[in-house]
């Protein structure tokens, strides 16, 4: 089995470096990147098997690199590990809500680290065998983009699917509308906060004839969420 493939992205010299040789005692491939310009040069050039992020950069943020990596549908199932010195509560819930999928404070052992990316491939390895999430008898293909209930096909239009896509690689978290904006068109796109409330409509008038309509659930004052549990 080949070395996986690691894309470090952090500005310090010293860091980068001695982050790299702990990573490559472990058995990685490494590549390093500066700033997100060099870092996006990268993905275009090779795509890693996972990119630890720094949250503090030169020319743009950990965070919005987390973000416009999780847009692109080429690169959006790319596991992303923050590493900053933040440590507050709040700060850790902004990284993961970017899209990051583990957070790691400075300073962090090189053993730390190194479990933490195993056990992060090994979640992306489980879900990219086969694609398939399932919650009852709700069935998401992502490579076919299909929903499926009992093997009836779901008929969405495409936002819709998204929509239910994010849901249900997220579920049990609630999303405010500003979140579900942003994940669903991007931070550069201008949507009123009430657009999410149409296709939230839309996509459990489409499931309901299902009797699944009841997953997708309001939280009042505070956004949506996907749950198989009774609110």
């Amino acid at each position: 089995m080949s070395a996986k493939l690691i894309l470090i992205v952090e500005d310090e010299l010293a860091i980068r470096q001695m982050i790299a040789f702990g990573l490559r005692r472990a058995g990685f491939e490494v590549r390093e990147a500066m700033d997100c310009r060099e870092a996006r040069q990268s993905l275009a050039d090779q795509r890693p098997d996972l990119m630890l992020v720094d949250w503090m950069l030169p020319d743009m943020s950990g965070l919005e690199l987390t973000r416009t990596v999780k847009r692109d549908r080429r690169t959006r199932e790319l596991p992303v590990i923050l590493l900053t010195a933040r440590a507050e509560e709040g700060d850790k819930v902004t990284g993961l809500d970017s899209g990051a999928d583990d957070y790691v404070t400075k300073p962090f052992s090189p053993r730390e680290l190194v479990a933490r990316i195993h056990a992060v491939l090994r979640r992306a390895g489980t879900g990219a065998l086969d694609h398939i999430v399932e919650f009852d008898a709700l069935r998401l293909d992502q490579q076919s983009e299909r929903i499926t209930v009992g093997g009836q096909t779901v008929p969405l239009g495409p936002t819709e699917y998204r929509m239910l896509e994010f849901f249900m690689t997220h579920p049990e978290r609630v999303f405010s509308r500003d979140q579900l904006l942003d994940r669903l068109w991007g931070g550069n796109v201008y949507v009123e906060e009430r657009t999410i409330d149409v296709h939230v409509r839309r996509l459990r008038k489409s499931l309901e004839k299902y009797g699944m309509d009841r997953l997708v659930q309001t939280v009042r004052g505070s956004g949506y969420r996907f749950s198989t549990k009774a609110q």
